[in-house]
């Protein structure tokens, strides 16, 4: 009886021992750091509102979220680290129009899809331009500007740190035929730095890294690239009332790799919600001249990141500019 007695425990713990291990849950979303790639430099208008609602992101998800710049090729180098990254949620992506709407029709080929590489979460609002000169120019208004660039064809140059400042320029060329140079740079900064010391004439110059400047001596300021005045700049007009038709805006919003979880976009969209609807950041945002526009879906999101798509295409087609190489 006693052998019988050990041969039964000895099965049940043979038996025991084969059983699968119970199934480990996975950890809530977030259980560690959040990467948030930026395909600008540091100190550019994208960066700031990165580093805003980073911290304001930070706080609700109860993990740091570690703003990576990535400048490079036009905003190129951090579209396609952040393609390739891991669909978790724990590399996200805040860019512009300049790697999703314009890139597309600037280059004849990008190692990247705006659609399908990427998942949209949240747009999050808009960025205005200005158009600031040398204030070594002999000129106050936009108007005399271009007379000034008309009697010297060929002659002044326009800084290109993105595809706003590309497009905007090559927009103004064509409607107010007006021959300027255009001068590739790799980030606002070095572009102002280079407006501010004489070697470029011309800027359009986006107002989280130039508000400083547009709004005192060091500049002048002479249109602003929305339909519409606006009261960040007080008494700079729309460029559009001198250059008949001209009106852009740069968009900013935040995106994942492709074939992100749907539980955590939505995660990331309700969080972000709230980070723009809280006074505190909107109010840090528009000191740096950014105004909150956030979708309310992430199909919202995706829907405009189309339209914008075709948008952007039309607007370098009628511009004039030839896709290039990268």
């Amino acid at each position: 009886m006693q052998r019988l007695i050990r041969a039964t425990l000895l099965a049940c713990a043979v038996a025991a021992t084969s059983l699968p291990a119970p199934a480990q849950q996975p950890a809530a979303y977030p259980s560690t750091p959040i990467t948030l790639i930026v395909p600008f430099a540091a100190g550019s208008g994208t960066d700031a509102v990165a580093r805003t609602v980073g911290q304001k992101l930070s706080e609700r998800l109860k993990q740091p979220v570690l703003v990576d710049n990535k400048p490079g090729a036009n905003a190129q180098v951090g579209a396609v680290l952040a393609a390739r990254a891991k669909p978790d949620g724990y590399t996200l992506f805040m860019t512009t129009n300049t790697s999703h709407s314009a890139n597309p029709a600037l280059y004849s080929s990008l190692k990247y899809d705006p659609i399908k590489d990427f998942t949209p979460v949240a747009r999050v609002g808009e960025l205005p331009f200005a158009l600031a000169v040398s204030p070594a120019l002999p000129v106050k208004t936009l108007a005399e500007f271009l007379d000034y660039a008309r009697a010297r064809p060929g002659t002044l140059s326009y800084a290109t740190p993105n595809s706003t400042s590309l497009v905007a320029m090559e927009t103004i060329k064509r409607i107010a035929k007006v021959d300027l140079l255009g001068v590739p740079y790799k980030s606002s900064p070095q572009a102002l730095t280079d407006l501010l010391g004489g070697q470029v004439q011309a800027y359009v110059v986006d107002l989280g890294s130039g508000k400083s400047m547009l709004t005192g001596d060091k500049l002048r300021t002479l249109g602003i690239t929305t339909a519409q005045p606006s009261p960040l700049l007080p008494g700079v007009p729309p460029i559009g009332q001198t250059v008949k038709g001209f009106d852009l805006t740069s968009w900013n919003g935040i995106f994942g790799p492709a074939g992100m979880p749907p539980a955590v976009v939505q995660r990331l969209n309700t969080e972000l919600q709230a980070v723009l609807a809280d006074r505190d950041t909107q109010d840090k945002l528009a000191q740096i001249g950014f105004q909150v526009w956030p979708s309310k879906t992430p199909e919202e999101f995706a829907q405009y990141v189309a339209q914008q798509l075709a948008h952007w295409r039309t607007l370098i087609q009628q511009a004039g500019i030839q896709p290039t190489t990268p």
